[in-house]
């Protein structure tokens, strides 16, 4: 009673009361409107390069104008037709097309993200996404649904007192790997655990009783000299299933196996085949040892596969990446945050934690890979509608300009001219919402 919960809390079992304390602006809902307006409101790198144009543009303008009036004055002598010239020159170079070229693509192209779940925290994501050579993928979560099950045990004791002395200690971890042997067990009481410990991207251990327990990966068992002599056979047999293979030891003696299996999302396969054919090099990370990895990759068509990673690692083998082109990230976990960071375009899963989410450059709200695809398609058609409202504004002025010089503009078709000239650029961003993602 009385105990804070959060969005997107899971009640596992029982009845839960909840009173709603957060509403309006602080829901989710309001969270994700304040990332688009964000998004909307910020400045890609090309539209900084426009700002700077127009910053010399429109002094330069300024001194044409005078020039102009004083050209048409001292040449033509008439006071009335030199104002009228320096009028039109003035209005048809007012750079109202250049200030709306590229916020006006923005817009439309962070509407149309937002429509399909793909919401754009930072707008110079747009221009770089285009850029991205290598794309990174954490596994679990991210490729797979990141719901394991335990699929298959191999025992040399009981069953039941396998998972009953695996269980209790799980228990106490809140690991994804530990939920799946809990669900597994059932128990209705837990063993007294003492001098419980989580070894990082490694495994757990504790006291049950008298007996010291350990469970892990194969590397921890190493690392605590147990051996793994009789299990050798059933470890790979497990891994080449795509099964992470916990090891359980009692008193430095394996006594069993613990297969556990996470489901690859249904629409992964399909999206890591699209983007390999668009030429990009996909990489899948994990934590898990290089036969399950590859079990996994397999099944998705992933051919590159960096094993083995430590959380703390992540963020250094995405700067190595780095060096040889543009990198994004895809991950959804806390240990994720800071590859996210790292990389040239973090993408997080929405269905992950929020500081995943909170460090992401781009975020999926619906937690799918072809979220991905349809990310880099709209950053590409977005930046070319950029692009093309940018050359429109600059060639309308390059081409008005010296004929308002020239006195065959009068101001009254000067600033029609004018107007159209905004009214093409954002005519032009809205037919980004014709293209296909």
């Amino acid at each position: 009673k009385d105990s804070n919960v959060i969005g997107s809390t899971i009640n596992q079992d029982g009845i839960l009361y909840v009173k709603a304390t957060k509403v309006g602006k602080d829901t989710f809902l309001a969270h994700i409107i304040k990332l688009v307006e964000n998004a909307q409101g910020t400045k890609v790198p090309i539209q900084k390069l426009a700002d700077k144009i127009t910053n010399i543009f429109v002094p330069v303008i300024l001194v044409i104008t005078v020039l102009t009036f004083i050209s048409w004055w001292y040449f033509g002598g008439d006071l009335s037709r030199s104002i009228g010239v320096a009028v039109s020159v003035l209005v048809i170079a007012c750079p109202c097309a250049l200030g709306l070229a590229t916020p006006t693509a923005l817009m439309v192209g962070s509407g149309m993200g937002a429509k399909r779940g793909i919401l754009i925290r930072k707008g110079e994501a747009i221009q770089t996404m285009k850029e991205i050579k290598t794309i990174i993928l954490d596994k679990t979560g991210t490729i797979t649904k990141g719901k394991p099950e335990v699929t298959e045990i191999y025992s040399k004791v009981k069953e039941s007192y396998l998972l009953d002395i695996a269980s209790s200690l799980e228990k106490l971890s809140e690991h994804p790997l530990s939920r799946a042997i809990v669900d597994k067990a059932q128990l209705k009481r837990y063993r007294k655990v003492s001098k419980f410990k989580i070894l990082r991207g490694r495994g757990i251990e504790g006291v049950v009783g008298t007996k010291n327990i350990v469970i892990g990966n194969t590397a921890l068992m190493k690392e605590k000299d147990i051996s793994l002599k009789d299990f050798e056979k059933e470890i790979s047999k497990f891994e080449n299933k795509a099964y992470t293979a916990l090891i359980v030891s009692e008193d430095k003696k394996v006594i069993g196996i613990i297969g556990v299996a996470d489901s690859v999302k249904e629409d992964s396969m399909s999206s890591i085949k699209e983007l390999m054919k668009d030429g990009y090099k996909v990489v899948m990370i994990t934590g898990d040892n290089e036969r399950t990895a590859n079990a996994i990759a397999k099944q998705v068509g992933i051919k590159k596969v960096i094993a083995n990673v430590l959380p703390e690692d992540k963020s250094k083998i995405v700067r190595k990446l780095k060096d040889k082109g543009m990198v994004a990230f895809v991950g959804d976990g806390i240990n994720d945050a800071p590859a996210l960071k790292e990389s040239n375009v973090g993408i997080a899963m929405g269905t992950g934690t929020d500081i995943a989410i909170e460090a992401g450059d781009l975020v999926l709200a619906k937690g799918s890979l072809i979220g991905v695809v349809q990310a880099i398609n709209l950053s590409k058609a977005t930046f070319g509608k950029i692009k093309q409202n940018l050359f429109w504004a600059f060639a309308y002025n390059i081409i008005a300009i010296p004929i308002a010089i020239a006195g065959l503009l009068h101001p009254v078709i000067a600033e029609i001219a004018m107007a159209l000239s905004s009214i093409t650029v954002v005519t032009n961003a809205n037919l980004l919402r014709r293209k296909k993602i």
